[in-house]
């Protein structure tokens, strides 16, 4: 009895250092390919050229080893049209990727890149709605409030991407 015991032990000691193993792996994984992926990816974003939220998150998009080619206009709603971003979902920027992804609000990098890495099939992009409080670029005082990141398809249809509970999910 006390040999089976110990064998039971020792498998399912086993088991998690293997699943230990194999999930920092794939983390290392795909940290390697992200970053890789991001020196290669650049965002052209759409703006009004007197927002400061846009600056900071591009300061921030930026700073997390995307490329962005900042573009003021004054027509932001024509450009959101046709690029599909859901009418009630809409916020101050949008960022299309050189693949045609559409990446609209205050997205954490983070975000962006885990998205453009996993390319999900008959999606358009993100959408952080609104202007969350400690969002990148919306960062005030030590101030934080949840959101939800978005995926949204060519019809408009949304389903949660991403919950950010805490300040720290961004990174």
């Amino acid at each position: 009895m006390y040999h089976t015991e110990t064998m039971k032990k020792i498998n399912i000691s086993i088991v998690a250092i293997v699943f230990v193993a194999s999930t920092a792996l794939a983390s290392f994984v795909f940290v390697s390919d992200s970053k890789s992926l991001s020196n290669n990816v650049t965002l052209t974003t759409y703006k009004s050229a007197s927002c400061g939220c846009c600056v900071k998150w591009i300061d921030h998009v930026e700073q997390n080893k995307l490329t962005v080619k900042a573009i003021n206009t004054i027509d932001l709603n024509s450009l959101k049209d046709r690029y599909k971003v859901p009418d009630n979902y809409r916020s101050c920027h949008t960022a299309v990727s050189q693949d045609g992804y559409v990446f609209e609000g205050h997205i954490p990098a983070k975000y962006i890149q885990k998205f453009l890495q996993e390319k999900p099939k008959n999606q358009l992009g993100l959408v952080v709605p609104g202007m969350p409080i400690g969002s990148p670029g919306m960062e005030y005082q030590n101030k934080f409030s949840p959101y939800v990141i978005m995926a949204f398809d060519i019809t408009g249809e949304l389903t949660p991407y991403a919950v950010i509970n805490q300040y720290s999910d961004q990174f």
